[in-house]
């Protein structure tokens, strides 16, 4: 299941729960972490296709694709959820906030790791794409909409399309 710290992260970040069984029944971004779980642990045993499957019937659930080859580190929330994709190389660090229609997708040009790496602390807004086997830093912040093709410096604020640099701060944790 989930642990109760995981219930407070997600009181925390959501100031509209009400209490842990509405987390339970009426969060998405927790249901679809909940099948990548399962559908990570059947793809490291070398089980793809059922966990192909299981990711899918996730998708099909909350409307959140999460590849079960993706590394998800822990605290990661997914608020609203709907139309977010994680691709299979994809690697998300500690304590990451993503909301809706985000895709950390690949470009369709790149072989073996095709996918971003997220670092801890990040805070990615609504609608954006990050595309390709770039870095997001430590404690960065991406604003709604951008599109985000290059590497971002730890602490960073990026906004636009394509996305550029709007403010470096000091590379501590973000206020989640």
């Amino acid at each position: 299941m989930i642990s109760i710290s995981y219930f407070d992260l997600v009181k925390e970040r959501d100031p509209a729960v009400k209490n842990n069984l509405e987390i339970i029944l009426t969060y998405p971004g927790v249901h679809a972490l909940w099948f990548h779980k399962v559908g990570h642990f059947l793809y490291r045993k070398n089980r793809f296709v059922i966990a192909r499957v299981i990711s899918q019937i996730g998708r099909f659930f909350t409307g959140i694709e999460i590849h079960p080859g993706a590394k998800i580190g822990p605290g990661l929330f997914i608020d609203h959820g709907m139309g977010v994709v994680i691709g299979e190389t994809a690697e998300i660090g500690k304590n990451v906030l993503l909301f809706h229609g985000v895709t950390l997708g690949g470009t369709g040009k790149d072989q073996g790791k095709r996918h971003p790496t997220v670092g801890d602390n990040v805070i990615i807004g609504a609608g954006v794409k990050v595309l390709g086997p770039i870095t997001i830093g430590n404690n960065a912040k991406v604003g709604a909409n951008a599109v985000v093709l290059e590497d971002v410096p730890d602490g960073a604020t990026v906004v636009g399309i394509p996305a550029e640099i709007k403010h470096i701060g000091k590379a501590e944790k973000s206020s989640l």
